[in-house]
């Protein structure tokens, strides 16, 4: 079984903000599927797996990313104005809580085009839907 990717992304960053490459060319052409999510302050994103997609998701902090290789559950900080990029095989749940002020920042990858009417998402909690665990 494939075990979940972290790596943290190079951020270019001056006084207007930052810029950062979420994937390569390479990887971004492989994709069916690319959305962004806004997520409120302590809210959470996810608490799901996907049975055949494979998940890329690019997370810029504050943020703490749970997800469960096999039986072990991994907690990943990130911190305030660092970006990280989550490469999650199918059947990892992974979920993302906004742990800033502000609302937070996550742009999500995934190898299968989304059909809403055939879901590739099966639910499964590591986050509660609000508030800190």
């Amino acid at each position: 079984m494939m075990k979940t990717l972290v790596e943290e992304i190079a951020i270019s960053s001056d006084a207007r903000g930052c810029v950062f490459e979420p994937l390569s060319g390479e990887a971004l052409r492989r994709q069916g599927n690319v959305h962004v999510v806004v997520t409120l302050p302590g809210q959470a994103r996810g608490n799901h797996y996907h049975v055949k997609g494979i998940e890329i998701l690019v997370v810029r902090g504050p943020a703490l990313v749970r997800h469960r290789d096999e039986a072990e559950v991994t907690e990943t900080v990130v911190p305030e104005g660092c970006v990280v990029r989550f490469s999650f095989p199918p059947g990892v749940p992974h979920a993302i809580r906004c742990t800033g002020s502000q609302p937070g920042l996550l742009v999500a990858f995934n190898s299968e085009a989304h059909d809403p009417s055939r879901p590739d998402t099966v639910p499964f909690p590591l986050f509660e839907e609000s508030g800190l665990p």
